[in-house]
């Protein structure tokens, strides 16, 4: 292969203005190329790199910067030699870490099982420090193949239940980047809690809809007929009782701002739920969602008659929507993502682009693309590339909302 000589300048210090503005200056004294610039500055520490074409005189190039730099405080360091063309490392993939702490030893850990699967990383940075820390690695796994692709997940999903971890591992940050529109689970995702519960409470039948709702969130039951025996148990209680239940409603750490930031970037956002439209829809009217699918509560005369109207919106249900609703905004699926928690979400999951697990039932985390296992929302922001400088500067320092 070809070889180009090359230059590289590595500067550090503690930061300050004008730094990176003199040595551009000093290089450009000696009509130098640049190739490539990094800079990142860490608890006031600056390390700004520059790799440049190599000079017929890198001995007056090297005494102008290491003069230049300590002038200013700054050590440098010039290494001078030769590079295959095209060598500079280009991210196939990102890795993302999220933890509360994320220790020396978990990214040890990470680190040498990419190393060991003939993943190199490219590039590390921070992305969160609240609610969760978050640290991206850019990593280079060229012409790797499914099967070793699928191997590097899967090695990172066991790493990540055995660390106590979320690791996510997407197609580069364009492809990440690229996702346009999301819906999420209602019950116990965006909402803290079960709304068919809450109902039951008033019918002193909690206990009873609880073991079916469990059994229908792991994919023991089919859901449809569970829905069906669950509503069942609420007949004869007033329709005002609805209204008390949507009032009581919490939202899910950091969902509220999850919407916002999302809205922000020009996201379509929406809810998918095997719940209702009565209690759900002053919920999406509140959030400023775009769409919203569930189930409507057969009422007659003022009371609840245990029934349910229409179709049930079950696990088929959920990603017919999501279709739908791509097709409505002529976004493709690959540019769809999917977030929630029950196995009645399997199937949504598996249609968007991006299917995220959210404190989940194993029936799900087994075929979701990436899982959240905190109990914070804006999880799914870091998994989308978002960081949390990027959602200060839409919500400002909200903790939590």
């Amino acid at each position: 292969m070809k070889k180009a000589d090359t230059v590289l300048v590595t500067v550090t210090g503690r930061d300050k203005p004008g730094v990176t503005f003199a040595l551009m200056s000093i290089l450009s004294q000696h009509d130098a190329v640049l190739l490539d610039v990094q800079q990142v500055v860490i608890r006031g520490r600056l390390i700004l790199t520059a790799l440049i074409e190599r000079l017929p005189q890198c001995g007056e190039l090297v005494t102008d910067i290491e003069n230049g730099m300590a002038a200013l405080g700054m050590d440098a360091d010039i290494e001078i030699g030769s590079d295959p063309v095209g060598s500079g490392y280009t991210a196939t993939h990102t890795v993302l870490i999220l933890g509360r702490p994320i220790t020396a030893e978990t990214f040890s850990r990470i680190a040498g099982t990419l190393a060991d699967l003939g993943a190199n990383i490219a590039s590390i940075k921070g992305v969160a420090d609240y609610p969760v820390t978050g640290i991206a690695l850019q990593i280079v796994a060229r012409n790797a193949s499914g099967e070793r692709i699928s191997g590097i997940r899967t090695a990172l999903a066991s790493l990540a239940t055995e660390l106590g971890v979320d690791i996510s591992f997407e197609p580069d940050e364009y492809a990440r980047r690229a996702q346009r529109l999301i819906v999420f689970d209602v019950d116990s995702t965006l909402i803290q809690g079960e709304v068919i519960e809450m109902l039951a409470a008033h019918a002193g039948k909690e206990a009873e809809v609880k073991e079916i709702t469990d059994r229908a969130m792991r994919g023991e039951i089919d859901f449809a007929e569970s829905l069906r025996e669950r509503v069942a148990t609420l007949q004869g209680l007033p329709a005002s009782i609805i209204k008390e239940v949507s009032d009581s409603i919490v939202l899910t750490p950091g969902a509220r701002t999850t919407i916002r930031t999302l809205k922000h970037l020009g996201f379509k956002c929406g809810v998918v739920s095997g719940g209702f439209n009565q209690v759900i829809a002053p919920l999406a009217e509140d959030l400023e969602l775009d769409f919203m699918r569930a189930n409507e509560l057969d009422i007659k005369d003022g009371v609840l008659t245990g029934k349910v109207n229409g179709a049930i919106v079950d696990r088929a249900g959920k990603a017919a929507a999501l279709k739908e609703f791509a097709e409505r905004e002529r976004v493709s699926l690959s540019q769809t993502v999917a977030v929630g928690d029950g196995a009645n979400d399997i199937d949504m999951l598996k249609a968007a682009g991006m299917g995220i697990a959210f404190n989940a039932k194993p029936a799900l985390r087994t075929v979701a693309d990436n899982s959240v296992n905190f109990p914070y929302l804006d999880e799914v922001l870091f998994m989308l590339g978002v960081t949390r400088s990027q959602i200060v500067a839409v919500n400002g320092d909200i903790r939590h909302d």
